[in-house]
C-alpha cells in the first residue's frame, strides 16, 4: 500500500522542538533568541499558557530599540492552528492559503507542537523516493522485458529480464541507439508514428520472437520516448495497474513540491510594500503573453524577478537567460538564431540550435539589452513582429513562440533619442515597465536577506549556521549598498567564511563597508550645525583632505581634483590652519 498525504496526520510530522516564551519577556531578549535561533520560531504565552503571538526573524524589526516587554509592543493579528487529527495536505492548505511558513498545533488550546514548512517538503520528497524505490523494484522483479528509449532513439531502461531474454547487459546497451542492436525493433518505428501497439508478435532479431506491448511516453504532455514490453495479456493489466498507481502518486508528489517551493514567487525574497507592488504585478502579467522590460540598478534582481515571472506562467518551455553585453558581435546572429552546417568555419557538422530556438514555447531573457548593437536591434525587432526565425546558412524559416523579458540599467529613452536604441524596438520590448527599487529602498528586507544568504552559503559551505551579533544587523541596515542585493550576498559570504567562532561581529564586516559607515558618522557630526559659515567651511577642508589623500599629497594634482587654481588651494590650505591630513 503506498502512502499517502491524506492518511497522515499533524501529530505525526509535528516538531516539539519550539521556545515558548512568556508575553512579559523584553524585547531585547527576544532579539538575542531569534538571532541565535533563526530557523525556529518563538511562541508567545500569556498567563494561562494560552498562545497569543508567534514570532520569526521578519518580525525583528517590530521589535525596539527600548528594552521593553513584548506585552508593551505586541501587534494584534490573527493566530492560525490546527489541531493533531489534521491532515498534513489539510495543513498544506492553511499554510498556503494564509501565506505562513509555521503552523501551531493546539491540543485543548494548549499548544503542542509545530509544523514547519520543511515537514511538509520532507514528507513529500520521501513519497517520491519511496515511489522511485517501489517503481525500481516492480521493474526489476517483473517477469517480462521492459524497454524504454528516449525521443531519439537511445535506450534509457533495460531492466534484468530483457538482459536475460537477449542476452545483453544493461550497462552496455544503455546510452545507446536500440537500431544499433535491432535494426528492426517496433519501439524504433514507433518514434515516428508515436502509436500504441499491444499484443503484437514481432521478431526483432533472427530465432527471436516475442508478443510485443508499446506506448508513447508522454511527460506533460510532451512526447519524450517509446516503453515497450514483452508478455502475455494477463501481466499487462497486473503490472499496468501498479505502474498507474506509482505513476499517479509520483505525479501528485511532484506537484505538491512545486507548488510549495513556488508560495514564495520563486526566489523572490522581501515583505517590503515596494517589493510586494512588483511582485503583486509580475503575478497579473506573468499569464499574459505581455513582453516585459525590467529596469533597475546593477544587483536589484531583475534575472530573479524574470524567472519568477517564468515559473509562475506555466508555459511549457525552458527559461533561456542571455546577457547580451557578454557576447561578441560576429557571434549575435548565430548565437542568438543558431546556424546550419558549413554555415561558416568551424561550425559544428550537425549545425546548432539558437537561442531562440532554445526557448520556444518558454521565455527568453535578454538581460543588459542596452548593449544590443544596432543591427542585432533590428533582427530582434523582426523576429517578435515576425515570430519566426532563420539560421544562419539556411533558408528555412522556423516558427517560433516565445516570451520576451528584458533588462537593463541604462536609460533606453535617452538612448534612443540619441539614436544608440531603437525606438520601435522600444515600444516592443515595453509594453509593461517595471522597475526594481534598490535595496536602500526597501532597508527592511534586509534581515529576510540576510537570513536567506547565511542558510545559503552556510549549506554550500557544508558549516553549521553562525549566530549574529544585534549590531551587525544594525550596521547593514545603516549602510547604503550601492551594489544591492548582489553586494549583500558578497558580504554575508564573506563573514561567513572569515567566521571563527559561529558568531558574525562587525569585525568581520568587509574594510569598504566600516570606511564608509565610520565617514558617514563623521560627516553627520560635521554637519550637525545651522551655522551656514562653518557648515561650509567643513565641508571645504572635508574635500580638500579627501583630495590631498587621492592625489598623494600632491596640491598641483588635488586642485586639478577640486576644480580650483593651486594658488587658490594653497590660500584655503593656510586658511585652515594646514588642513592636517
Amino acid at each position: 500500500m503506498l502512502l499517502h498525504p491524506n492518511n497522515i496526520s499533524a501529530y505525526k510530522i509535528m516538531s516539539k522542538d519550539f521556545i515558548k516564551i512568556h508575553e512579559d519577556t523584553c524585547s531585547n531578549d527576544i532579539k538575542d533568541i531569534l538571532t541565535q535561533n533563526i530557523d525556529k520560531e518563538v511562541l508567545v504565552l500569556d498567563d494561562n499558557n494560552n498562545l497569543i503571538d508567534i514570532l520569526t526573524m521578519k518580525d525583528f524589526n517590530i521589535l525596539n530599540n527600548k528594552n521593553v516587554s513584548y506585552k508593551s509592543i505586541k501587534k494584534s493579528r490573527k493566530i492560525i492552528s490546527v489541531t493533531p487529527n489534521h491532515t498534513l495536505l489539510e495543513c498544506r492548505d492553511i499554510m498556503l492559503n494564509e501565506n505562513i511558513g509555521h503552523l501551531p498545533v493546539l491540543e485543548n488550546n494548549q499548544i503542542v507542537g509545530v509544523i514547519r514548512q520543511g515537514h511538509i517538503r520532507d514528507f513529500l520528497y520521501m513519497g517520491i523516493e519511496r515511489t522511485h524505490a517501489i517503481l525500481k523494484y516492480i521493474l526489476t522483479n517483473i517477469q517480462e522485458a521492459i524497454c524504454a528509449i528516449d525521443d531519439k532513439g537511445v535506450v534509457i531502461l533495460w531492466n534484468k529480464k530483457s538482459e536475460k531474454l537477449y542476452g545483453i547487459s544493461a550497462s552496455e546497451i544503455m546510452g545507446k541507439y536500440l537500431k544499433d542492436y535491432f535494426p528492426n525493433a517496433i519501439d524504433v518505428k514507433l518514434l515516428e508514428t508515436k502509436k500504441t501497439i499491444r499484443n503484437v508478435y514481432h521478431s526483432p532479431r533472427e530465432d527471436y520472437h516475442i508478443i510485443i506491448s508499446a506506448s508513447p511516453i508522454m511527460v506533460n504532455g510532451k512526447f519524450a520516448g517509446i516503453v515497450s514490453t514483452d508478455k502475455d495479456i494477463t501481466e499487462i493489466k497486473k503490472m499496468q495497474t501498479e505502474l498507474e498507481e506509482a505513476n499517479d502518486l509520483l505525479e501528485f508528489l511532484q506537484r505538491e513540491v512545486d507548488k510549495y517551493s513556488n508560495t514564495n514567487f520563486g526566489e523572490v525574497i522581501g515583505t517590503s510594500k515596494s517589493i510586494q507592488e512588483k511582485i503583486q504585478l509580475s503575478k497579473q502579467v506573468a499569464k499574459t503573453n505581455a513582453s516585459i522590460l525590467i529596469i533597475g540598478e546593477s544587483g536589484t534582481g531583475k534575472e530573479v524577478f524574470a524567472k519568477a515571472i517564468h515559473d509562475y506562467s506555466g508555459v511549457k518551455g525552458y527559461f533561456v537567460p542571455v546577457n547580451c553585453g557578454a557576447i561578441p558581435t560576429e557571434l549575435f546572429e548565430s548565437e542568438f538564431f543558431g546556424y546550419e552546417e558549413g554555415a561558416f568555419t568551424g561550425a559544428k557538422k550537425s549545425g546548432k540550435k539558437g537561442l531562440f530556438e532554445l526557448a520556444n514555447n518558454g521565455t527568453i531573457f535578454l538581460d543588459e539589452i542596452g548593449d544590443l548593437p544596432l543591427f542585432m536591434q533590428a533582427k530582434l525587432l523582426r523576429v517578435l513582429q515576425e515570430k519566426e526565425i532563420k539560421r544562419v546558412g539556411s533558408e528555412k524559416i522556423t516558427k517560433v513562440n516565445v516570451r520576451v523579458i528584458s533588462a537593463t540599467n541604462k536609460n533606453l529613452k535617452e538612448m534612443v533619442e540619441k539614436g544608440e536604441f531603437r525606438e520601435d524596438l522600444y515600444y516592443r520590448i515595453n509594453i509593461i515597465e517595471m522597475e526594481l527599487p534598490p535595496l536602500r529602498n526597501r532597508k527592511e528586507d534586509i534581515v529576510l536577506l540576510l537570513n536567506h544568504f547565511l542558510k545559503k552559503t552556510a549549506s554550500e559551505n557544508n558549516i553549521m549556521l553562525p549566530h549574529i551579533d544585534n549590531d551587525v544587523i544594525d550596521l547593514l541596515e545603516k549602510y547604503n549598498w550601492d551594489g544591492n542585493i548582489r553586494e549583500l550576498k558578497n558580504t554575508v559570504e564573506h563573514m561567513v567564511v572569515l567566521c571563527r567562532d559561529n558568531t558574525l561581529t562587525k569585525e568581520l564586516l568587509p574594510h569598504y563597508i566600516k570606511e564608509q559607515l565610520t565617514n558617514k558618522k563623521k560627516i553627520d557630526m560635521q554637519y550637525n550645525t545651522l551655522d551656514l559659515r562653518e557648515a561650509v567651511e567643513n565641508l571645504e577642508i572635508t574635500l580638500i583632505k579627501e583630495a590631498l589623500k587621492k592625489s598623494g599629497g600632491s596640491k598641483t594634482k588635488a586642485a586639478k581634483l577640486l576644480n580650483i587654481p593651486r594658488t587658490t588651494l594653497h590660500s584655503k590650505i593656510i586658511q585652515y590652519n594646514g588642513v592636517d591630513i
